[in-house]
């Protein structure tokens, strides 16, 4: 089949990123021809030519400056160019006004506005009502959602599935819930190698402390205030590696009020996230909105217990006390401390035995194919 693939930016940097970089592969690697249109590109840091292996690049234009305009000039323009040719399947990761699949891997906007309240002051909230940049995404979201621009929508977790039909009225059997897989050869359960012993030397931790790991690039939504906070719950020989991009100075502040600045690392973004996790005891993620969160799949693969809001899609596939442990509320640093002790004493050999079943389900093989056959439904008829 001739498939184009939509997303504004591509790269091989940061979960949604690397999912797509894979996805495009493992279809190409089964001979299909794979467009991609995206805004921008980079693979392995560096902007490849107009083809790049199996992947032939179309770029779309954006007005750069105010985030609105580079939204509504990369819809138009993806829908203006994929117009000009023949697909068997445009597939969307982008909202987007022109596809026959659109997967929902940032979740809902409308139910992220909702969220976000939590944590938000009560004039920004009123100010999101009349954000151009949030009116648009409203505007291109019902639109997708509507009746007659989609032929299939894939969720990434029953709670993404949900949504959608709460907020939008989309039909159960057009939605499809397929969750996201994991690099099995790239994420492994080998701790203390070479590289995972030097992140700890290279930020000073002793061999005897324990590290909790906090990965994901913007802090506020994927809840690293909530976790800082918890710091100050454990005990003095637990450290946290945050690996990210974002502004930084506003959560040091706050480590230093709570008088864990010592015991907090800022790595920054990383391409080799994998020896992060080699190196750390577990995995915190308390996320106020997350429709899947690729982390906890990586965790659970690096052979790490899991600590996760319920809000956090991936908490849908937990095993609860045998390889990790569910945050209810993500806004509590107590709970989330509580959690993160219960997690660092599970029985290993019992994780072990829960993650080698469960990582069966999550092969990167076994998602291209239900990727595949949402496709061959399609282009079936």
């Amino acid at each position: 089949m001739k498939i184009a693939l939509v997303r504004q930016k591509y790269s091989d940097f940061g979960g949604a990123e690397r999912y797509l970089a894979s996805l495009a592969e493992h279809l190409a690697q089964s001979e299909h021809e794979i467009h991609l249109f995206a805004s921008e590109w980079r693979v392995g840091g560096q902007k490849p030519s107009h083809n790049h292996h199996y992947i032939k690049f179309h770029r779309v234009p954006v007005v750069r400056g105010l985030s609105v305009f580079e939204v509504m000039t990369f819809a138009l323009n993806a829908r203006r160019l994929l117009r000009r040719e023949s697909f068997d399947i445009i597939h969307s990761f982008e909202r987007t006004l022109y596809q026959d699949v659109f997967r929902a891997g940032d979740g809902c906007h409308r139910e992220w506005l909702i969220q976000r309240k939590k944590i938000d002051p009560f004039y920004k909230t009123v100010m999101h009502t009349f954000n151009p940049l949030h009116i648009s995404l409203l505007w291109i979201e019902k639109k997708i959602f509507t009746e007659g621009n989609y032929k299939m929508i894939i969720a990434n977790s029953s709670r993404g599935k949900a949504e959608i039909m709460r907020h939008y009225g989309v039909p159960g059997d057009k939605i499809e819930v397929i969750y996201n897989p994991v690099d099995t050869e790239r994420f492994r359960s080998e701790k203390r190698d070479d590289e995972a012993l030097n992140v700890r030397a290279s930020f000073g931790i002793p061999g005897g402390d324990k590290i909790i790991l906090f990965v994901g690039s913007g802090f506020k939504r994927k809840g690293l205030a909530a976790a800082i906070q918890s710091m100050a719950y454990l005990d003095t020989h637990i450290r946290m590696i945050v690996v990210g991009k974002d502004r930084i100075k506003q959560y040091r502040s706050m480590a230093q009020r709570l008088g864990v600045e010592k015991r907090i690392h800022f790595a920054g973004p990383v391409s080799g996230v994998e020896k992060f996790y080699r190196a750390s005891d577990m995995l915190v993620f308390p996320t106020i909105y997350e429709p899947f969160g690729n982390v906890c799949l990586e965790a659970i693969a690096s052979g790490l217990p899991v600590v996760v809001s319920r809000i956090c899609g991936a908490s849908e596939i937990l095993k609860e006390g045998a390889n990790g442990y569910i945050i209810e509320d993500p806004l509590d640093a107590r709970e989330i401390a509580e959690k993160v002790k219960k997690g660092l004493a599970l029985d290993r050999k019992i994780m072990e035995e829960v993650n080698a079943g469960l990582l069966e389900r999550f092969t990167w093989e076994r998602h291209a194919s239900q990727v595949l056959d949402i496709y061959k439904r399609i282009f079936r008829n």
